[in-house]
């Protein structure tokens, strides 16, 4: 009697116990990125990020790059949209970090609101503000200009003073003369300011250096990223699948983007990127929102490794990236 009583007692316990429910028993895998136009590739997967029997998978964005560093550093971050430049950084401290597909190319605009100014040759003697100093922008453009033999501090001089939105305000209000922006933030300032002017093309003067094997060692190497998907090695060993999946979904979202604009705008103010719809609207056809896997990219990234090894080694850690730090996704 004592055992049925026992018995009794131990179904009535099972019977209060909540389900498990098949969504109880998924793991979390989060999708990261840098608020702002680094985030706009991934707006097709803040409404329908792909689907997995083991895990549910978000997106989290971050306005700041270096705390979406130390999350990759510490291991929490598995997989995201980074700066080529701090991925390879990441990787140089030991992190298993690999770079699975390039998500932006070159993106660049000079805008001038002098119309004496034509040519980048012109700029001599001026002061031009660029965006992100240490950045892929600087760089990419300390190479162009040594390219045309002028040489930042002796003949142009460049300033790092202003935020990319500040610096799209400033130069549309006139209170600087030049700058170096990114899309969307050259399409903000064209917009606000339709004297406004691009002086030359910094994507051409890019694969123009990159097709003289001298100059980088790499030849053809087209256009420079801004852009890189990295995935955590480990991780991507163990979940081939479900990185393959996400890999397709942030492909596809790419393909998205570019081809719906406006909806994209929309979106972007929806999920607070920073952006206005209007700006991100405009600026799509001019962004350059890619998707190249590895090993297609290899030699794009080389190049602009190349170039950070030249002016700032430490900003890669010092090194070319290894073999290992390229991820086959095909």
């Amino acid at each position: 009697m004592k055992r049925i009583f026992s018995t009794l007692i131990l179904i009535g316990v099972c019977m209060n116990l909540p389900a498990v429910t098949e969504a109880q028993t998924r793991k979390e895998i989060t999708v990261y990125s840098i608020r702002g136009p680094s985030a706009v590739a991934l707006l097709s997967l803040f409404e329908s990020p792909p689907q997995s029997d083991t895990y549910t998978v978000d997106v989290r964005v971050f306005p700041q790059a270096d705390v979406l560093s130390a999350l990759f550093i510490s291991g929490e971050a598995k997989i995201g949209i980074l700066p080529p430049n701090m991925a390879a950084k990441i990787a140089a401290s030991g992190k298993k970090l690999q770079v699975a597909a390039v998500t932006g190319t070159g993106m660049l605009s000079l805008l001038s609101g002098d119309p004496a100014v034509r040519r980048i040759e012109d700029l001599k003697g001026k002061t031009v503000e660029v965006a992100g100093q240490g950045a892929t922008p600087d760089f990419v453009f300390r190479k162009i200009l040594q390219s045309k033999g002028m040489a930042p501090g002796k003949d142009i001089t460049l300033g790092y003073a202003l935020a990319y939105p500040e610096m799209a305000l400033a130069l549309a209000a006139g209170r600087i003369r030049y700058a170096l922006l990114p899309e969307p933030f050259a399409t903000m300032a064209m917009n606000a300011n339709g004297k406004l002017t691009v002086v030359g093309d910094i994507q051409k003067e890019w694969e123009q250096i990159t097709s003289d094997p001298g100059s980088t060692g790499i030849t053809d190497a087209g256009n420079f990223p801004m852009t890189v998907l990295v995935v955590d090695a480990d991780f991507a060993r163990d979940n081939p699948n479900l990185v393959g999946a996400i890999l397709t979904s942030i492909e596809n979202s790419i393909q998205w983007v570019t081809s719906h604009p406006a909806e994209a705008g929309s979106l972007a103010e929806k999920y607070e990127l920073g952006i206005p719809s209007n700006a991100v609207r405009d600026a799509i056809p001019r962004s350059n929102y890619t998707f190249i896997p590895l090993p297609q990219a290899r030699a794009a990234l080389d190049a602009l490794f190349s170039v950070f090894l030249q002016y700032a080694p430490a900003s890669i850690g010092g090194r070319l990236p290894s073999d290992s730090f390229y991820y086959n996704t095909r």
